[in-house]
């Protein structure tokens, strides 16, 4: 899968390959899906929720290009697997990620635990409002498409850092955020499709 990726030019940083080859996909999608688990496509997960493509997973760690050590909050934890390829690129210990769905963020919680990656901070709450506590973030993403880049999330960056998000409510687009000291410069990355985000009342 990886490397049909690589070969298609769909994964442009190496590190991005190595995260993608470490964690085990099969894992995080159910047992009914999992002999579709490495094809590049979304997956159910329950809740109404899915698991992203490998190929959006692998562009959007691509854009967002975290060093080792990097701090990064993820809202939308879903099945986790998204957490798991960004603890590969920066560790474990440096991931917050925040799910609305209480059942979804336990299962993520436990099966994180059992695949190595035990140091991902997982919490329940409105990614609306990000995860205050550990900020500043070096960088940060949203596996769910939102209107707007939530204020919060771009609050909690610090100067330099990068969101990467799906914003749109009919047609989606991928955007690239930095926060600088004057505001935030913006970027597209072109037409995406993801569900929803939740929250925000």
């Amino acid at each position: 899968m990886v490397d049909s990726l690589v070969a298609s030019g769909r994964i442009e940083r190496q590190a991005t390959a190595d995260a993608l080859r470490a964690v085990p996909r099969h894992e995080f999608v159910p047992e009914s899906r999992r002999a579709a688990a490495y094809r590049d496509r979304p997956l159910p997960i329950g809740a109404g929720q899915t698991i992203s493509a490998p190929h959006m997973v692998a562009i959007m760690c691509d854009i967002l290009a975290p060093d080792p050590g990097d701090e990064i909050l993820e809202i939308g934890t879903g099945c986790g697997y998204h957490a798991a390829v960004t603890a590969e690129l920066v560790g474990a210990e440096h991931v917050y990620t925040v799910e609305y769905v209480d059942s979804l963020a336990a299962d993520a919680e436990r099966r994180l635990d059992r695949l190595g990656y035990g140091d991902v901070a997982v919490r329940v709450g409105d990614g609306w409002e990000g995860w205050p506590e550990h900020a500043p973030y070096d960088g940060a993403y949203l596996t769910c498409a939102a209107p707007e880049p939530p204020d919060a999330v771009l609050d909690q960056l610090r100067v330099g850092g990068r969101l990467v998000a799906p914003i749109g409510t009919g047609r989606q687009t991928l955007i690239e955020a930095v926060r600088t000291a004057e505001g935030v410069d913006r970027r597209t990355h072109g037409p995406v499709q993801f569900v929803s985000m939740q929250g925000g009342e």
